[in-house]
């Protein structure tokens, strides 16, 4: 017959038992708590409550393998589901009380893996701006497609240069432009465009999806 778990709580990544010793001296030393100790302690918990609302945005596959107890893992699914502000509210407390019960190592890889998150997307925002800038020198210079070729021989050559062709083709006009300028709608770019990107982000090492690309400011949602 298995042992039910005991009660208590985690004070810095040590366990405390309800009822015990140290209990009882913590809740002691609690009352009696200078103000600057307890800035510290409510610091900690509000610290806490923070990165379980950052573990809301957190990748399926970094939340998994942090192995979340289950109690934790459906408290931040139910504040996902959650929209009524004073709802979300209550079960953000709760997400925090518990919190507070993991151990120092959890709270650590659980930083970590947002750590690894934010990381991953400033890299691959650099990796799309690098592309749309590479992009649009390919269409506006005729000395862009010798360099990229150069930088990267593995490319189609004539995929790359037939893309380019119908992209300035596609490209608007000056009347289009006057036009787009005065009704503040700007013409789609057209697929040659789109092409052109998945192209050249393919061989900086990204996907092959155009439909990854980031829509443009003035490029209508579908």
């Amino acid at each position: 017959m298995s042992r039910k778990p005991k009660k208590g709580y985690y004070v810095r990544g040590q366990f405390v038992a309800e009822g015990s010793e140290l209990d009882v001296e913590l809740k002691a030393e609690l009352k009696g708590t200078p103000d600057a100790s307890r800035t510290d302690l409510k610091r900690e918990s509000d610290a806490l409550q923070d990165l379980g609302k950052e573990l809301l945005t957190l990748r399926a596959d970094l939340l998994a393998g942090l192995q979340l107890p289950d109690k934790l893992q459906d408290a931040l699914q139910e504040a996902r589901r959650i929209t009524n502000f004073e709802g979300k509210r209550r079960q953000m407390q709760f997400v925090g009380k518990l919190m507070r019960k993991l151990d120092e190592a959890t709270v650590e890889a659980a930083r970590a893996a947002l750590d690894v998150q934010h990381s991953g997307s400033a890299q691959e925002k650099m990796a799309l701006h690098q592309a749309e800038q590479w992009r649009d020198r390919l269409i506006a210079e005729d000395a862009a497609q010798a360099e990229w070729i150069a930088q990267h021989p593995d490319t189609d050559i004539q995929q790359l240069r037939a893309l380019i062709r119908q992209a300035r083709k596609d490209a608007q006009s000056a009347h289009d432009a006057k036009v787009a300028e005065s009704t503040g709608v700007a013409p789609r770019k057209g697929r040659a465009y789109r092409e052109l990107f998945a192209l050249v982000r393919a061989q900086l090492g990204g996907t092959d999806h155009a439909g990854d690309e980031a829509p443009d400011e003035d490029e209508p949602n579908d």
